[in-house]
């Protein structure tokens, strides 16, 4: 997608999902957080639940929150507006919270990448982002390329 001058990475693009999994594949046991809170099976699990939101799948039901009306077009846009990052320790929805400490990387990093490849025929007109509200199709392929981006960073990959 085009912002300008600046060509933005967006999960819409073969090559960037290629990326993508070639560093999800990187992830192993060894790997820790270089900051926040969560260990290395709840980022694969926030991953995994926040992609299937995105695309739609296990019912997902879609509402705006409150001050998301009031600050989240303002937000998104300073969020995707060029290649910077996402800064360390943003908030989470409660929602993407993980609680569970344990589970099988391996098993996990199979789904993300499925879901990953699942973006190459991404429909979901019905997707309403719980802060940022209704959002267009590139912004959506951006916004998941920076937050599977600064979780890869987060572990050092």
């Amino acid at each position: 997608m085009q912002y300008g001058i600046i060509r933005m990475k967006t999960v819409f693009e073969k090559n960037i999902r290629e990326q993508l999994i070639s560093r999800i594949e990187q992830i192993n046991e060894e790997k820790k957080s270089e900051w926040g809170k969560m260990n290395l099976i709840q980022m694969l699990k926030h991953n995994t639940y926040w992609n299937q939101w995105i695309l739609g799948k296990n019912n997902q039901k879609y509402k705006q929150e409150f001050i998301g009306k009031i600050f989240g077009k303002i937000a998104l846009k300073k969020m995707i507006k060029d290649e910077k990052p996402f800064d360390r320790n943003i908030p989470t929805s409660d929602q993407f919270k993980v609680k569970e400490l344990n589970g099988n990387i391996e098993s996990e990093k199979a789904e993300w990448i499925s879901l990953i490849n699942e973006y190459e025929n991404f429909n979901n007109p019905n997707f309403i982002h719980d802060f940022f509200g209704k959002m267009t199709k590139d912004q959506i392929g951006i916004l998941v390329y920076k937050h599977s981006d600064h979780h890869l960073r987060q572990f050092g990959i």
